[in-house]
């Protein structure tokens, strides 16, 4: 039988807004196969791409003209953009792992990654004509995934700006790999209308600015083998309006509770290893006498902070008590150990009584000892770097919710050589948060972590089997080769922020007046600004 609840959706490309009918508000009622029924466009149009829907895909390869239709449960909506999510994720880290981004070796390392997690893309990238049903099933799941996040990530500029980036490098990735693949790039071309006959010189201002083409009459003439940087920027064109158009029509989401809960916070998903429940065996035990020191040594800074200040003031926010408590708990502290280690330090302030009354539900709450009884997963590293953090309040990420000052004096205290602290300052300044606590980990323990640092209990296992095990994290780049471009990864700071930011950079334009050369200006005018252009001449207005 089918679900008796189901939304449907309406959205029209050319006039938004987005339209949801019916929509249930209690969504504790809700089926577990209750199912979404996506439908872009007009009627005529609709009939249209229904049929359309019904056809094959014929290319591994996908441009997302058209939105999706059809029916996908909300369970199936939740775990395809999950997976879509750590596939951009995948393409994040080894963009800031050192490798020269859209060379063989990046493209070979991507595709590893992607054929070691098992992620849609391999399969629906295949040719064969055998497992065809398959091969259309990721197909179909590639296309679904990318508008789902489109709705998750087109709620802020920045959020748009970090989905475009990666999903543009994830696309050209493929469309390299097609090509050295052998796979009929043409047939994809055709259907797309793609067709490069005259090209107008701002459609290749990448290759304009690696003097890859010849100029004349406002046209530029680019080679074949070029071709993928030509596709790839009406890809990223295509995708920055259409992300404009998907924000403006947002609104009208609200009115769906099964949705609305779906998409929240989805960008502070953690999509590594699960610390939520651990097996015998997974870890060793630790125990509150061993706290101190261990904080000392392989504690990230967010926790090693957390516990600073417990030892200083004998008291923590609660916001502190739950993500410090959650970890210490992931990290092997078992429930007796963890009410006798919050009632030693907190009965310097209270009496037992009191510390009974207010604190120890709490604690035994996060052991799933209480209400819900919920096994409570600790907070990986985006969630805590996009928490907002009050007055007072020391349960943030150190690199970006500490002031600059008051961070070189910790990583000091820390001994982080001078040269390191200004490799991860320099990372801080350019937002890349997660990768200077890398740095950070790296430059305590003496060598790479390929893997970067996703989560404070990873960083905690990693340099317990390191130091105890002599066990080595796999080695990568050279921590000198990282590069730093901004990305906007997990940066929720205000645009006043990040324009008083970037006037503390230096400045970049030559000295001497009009003195500038053919080659500065040309370095000027086609640099990673034009991403923010393209975004602001299709901005969305954000209340």
């Amino acid at each position: 039988m089918a679900p008796q609840s189901v939304s449907h959706i309406d959205m029209y490309e050319s006039t938004p807004p987005l339209y949801l009918l019916p929509s249930l508000t209690n969504t504790s009622t809700l089926p577990q196969r209750t199912l979404v029924r996506m439908e872009f466009g007009g009627r005529r149009a609709l009939r249209r791409k229904r049929i359309q829907a019904e056809a094959s895909y014929s290319s591994g390869l996908q441009f997302y003209k058209e939105p999706p239709t059809g029916n996908v449960s909300l369970t199936e909506f939740d775990e395809m953009a999950f997976e879509r999510l750590k596939v951009l994720r995948a393409v994040e880290r080894l963009n800031l792992s050192g490798y020269i981004k859209n060379s063989e070796e990046w493209i070979t390392k991507l595709y590893e990654e992607f054929a070691k997690n098992k992620f849609f893309i391999i399969l629906a990238e295949k040719n064969t004509k055998s497992n065809t049903d398959e091969v259309q099933k990721a197909r179909r799941q590639d296309h679904v995934s990318h508008f789902i996040l489109r709705l998750a990530y087109c709620r802020t500029e920045e959020l748009r700006r970090w989905f475009i980036a990666h999903e543009t490098d994830l696309f050209k990735a493929r469309f390299l790999q097609a090509t050295r693949i052998g796979s009929d790039i043409r047939n994809f071309l055709a259907i797309n209308n793609l067709h490069y006959t005259s090209v107008p010189f701002i459609d290749a201002l990448e290759l304009v600015r690696q003097r890859k083409v010849f100029l004349k009459q406002g046209y530029a003439y680019v080679p074949e083998t070029d071709l993928a940087t030509l596709v790839t920027s009406s890809f990223r064109s295509k995708l920055s309006h259409d992300m404009t158009t998907t924000c403006r029509a947002l609104p009208e989401l609200d009115s769906d509770e099964r949705l609305v809960n779906l998409l929240h916070d989805f960008d502070q998903r953690y999509t590594g290893k699960d610390y939520s429940s651990k097996k015998h065996g997974d870890t060793c035990r630790i125990t509150p006498d061993m706290i101190d020191t261990l904080a000392n040594k392989s504690f990230p800074p967010c926790m090693r902070q957390l516990n600073d200040t417990l030892r200083t003031t004998h008291h923590l926010k609660y916001n502190g008590r739950v993500i410090y408590g959650l970890f210490l708990k992931a990290a092997g502290l078992n429930l007796e150990d963890a009410l006798f280690f919050w009632r030693s330090h907190f009965l310097k302030n209270m009496d037992v009584d009191t510390f009974d009354k207010r604190y120890s539900y709490g604690i035994r709450y996060n052991y799933g000892k209480e209400g819900k009884k919920t096994d409570f997963s600790p907070y990986g590293c985006i969630k805590i770097i996009m928490g907002n953090i009050a007055p007072g309040d020391v349960h943030g990420c150190p690199f970006k919710h500490s002031d600059v000052a008051i961070l070189r004096q910790r990583l000091v205290a820390y001994k982080v050589s001078n040269q390191v602290i200004d490799e991860i300052m320099e990372l801080v300044n350019k937002r890349h948060y997660q990768i200077a606590c890398q740095r950070y980990w790296e430059s305590i323990h003496g060598v790479p972590i390929d893997a970067g640092i996703n989560h404070p209990n990873q960083f905690f296992e990693e340099s317990q089997k390191f130091l105890n095990g002599g066990v080595q994290p796999s080695q990568g780049k050279k921590q000198s080769e990282v590069k730093t471009t901004p990305t906007f990864m997990y940066s929720s700071q205000s645009s006043t922020q990040s324009s008083t930011q970037s006037s503390t950079q230096p400045s970049t334009q030559p000295s001497g007046g009009n003195t500038m050369t053919v080659s500065e200006e040309i370095d000027m005018y086609f640099d990673d600004d034009i991403e923010a252009a393209m975004l602001e001449q299709n901005s969305c207005r954000e209340d």
